[in-house]
């Protein structure tokens, strides 16, 4: 069977089947669309004709591409995905990535910023409504919601983005998370963090909003582009780290949570990672700070 009708087949499982989300989709299209390409360039359109020496061809030209060992694990990934697929399909009797394993790279520890700093973007966001001519208030409160559910419950912005009224109980302090793969968690929601949400919905002006949690101020969802543009603006203010994108507040909030003391089974649950291997980045992050603090204070250093 040809690859290229193979690799469509595949995209359209996980749309409609496993429905991943749009992101995962158009990351999955175009590095399947790279490897059909160059099956086409070396005429091994056919998908039994393709082996793992090839498929490792194939690393081997993005290497020597300068691609980074990440982008190569990832692509890896999709290639993997199909031809797994194609394999549980009967469409080959046998699967050519088995035994091809990730590119070896040392992990890079994710860059965090403390609580403090977190609250100087909320006395930032208060300054800037202060300063606003009409509707201060509610200006202030939409950056500290996204902040705060960003940080306070470690989501994901596209999570953050399609939070709906119903996904959260006030009551019961918790909030329903819809993350990859359509896979639903639970996520508790702090006092803290309570508090900021309440107050954001009480001024929420719900035109045009209809069943999304939290909405632009001149009414539709917020989406996440518009996050990263907000959560940038204030970490600017406040942080001189070089990265300022929303997913610095999810690897803070992991990070302060080990820090103090909680299971890495729970934060994992609460982050709705599939392995604790993913997790347990952020115990290294919490070791090197501890590491960095002895460094600057013990006198035998």
């Amino acid at each position: 069977m040809n690859i290229k009708s193979i690799s469509e087949k595949y995209l359209e499982d996980l749309k409609s089947v496993k429905r991943y989300s749009f992101n995962t989709i158009k990351s999955y299209t175009t590095d399947l669309q790279e490897f059909v390409s160059y099956c086409d360039e070396n005429s091994r359109t056919e998908a039994g004709k393709i082996t793992d020496k090839f498929v490792k061809s194939f690393l081997m030209v993005l290497t020597e591409k300068g691609i980074s060992k990440k982008s190569i694990s990832r692509k890896l990934a999709a290639i993997r995905g199909l031809f797994k697929f194609a394999f549980e399909k009967s469409y080959l009797d046998h699967n050519p990535t088995s035994y091809i394993s990730n590119p070896k790279s040392s992990r890079k520890l994710p860059e965090i910023v403390s609580e403090k700093t977190i609250l100087k973007t909320y006395d930032e966001a208060d300054e800037d409504g202060r300063l606003s001519k009409k509707d201060g208030e509610k200006e202030a409160m939409l950056v500290k919601v996204i902040i705060e559910l960003l940080y306070g419950c470690a989501l994901r912005v596209d999570e953050l983005c399609n939070l709906n009224n119903m996904d959260i109980d006030l009551k019961e302090k918790i909030i329903k998370v819809k993350g990859k793969g359509n896979k639903t968690r639970i996520v508790p929601v702090g006092n803290k963090s309570l508090e900021i949400v309440k107050r954001y919905l009480s001024l929420k002006n719900n035109n045009g909003g209809k069943e999304a949690l939290i909405i632009k101020l001149k009414g539709g969802r917020i989406y996440p582009r518009y996050v990263y543009r907000i959560v940038n603006k204030y970490l600017s203010k406040v942080t001189d780290i070089k990265k300022k994108s929303p997913h610095i507040l999810r690897h803070s909030a992991a990070t302060h949570m080990l820090d103090n003391g909680a299971d890495l089974r729970a934060v994992k649950e609460i982050l709705g990672h599939e392995n604790l291997s993913t997790t347990q980045i952020y115990t290294h992050v919490s070791v090197e700070r501890l590491k960095s603090a002895y460094k600057k204070a013990h006198p035998k250093s």
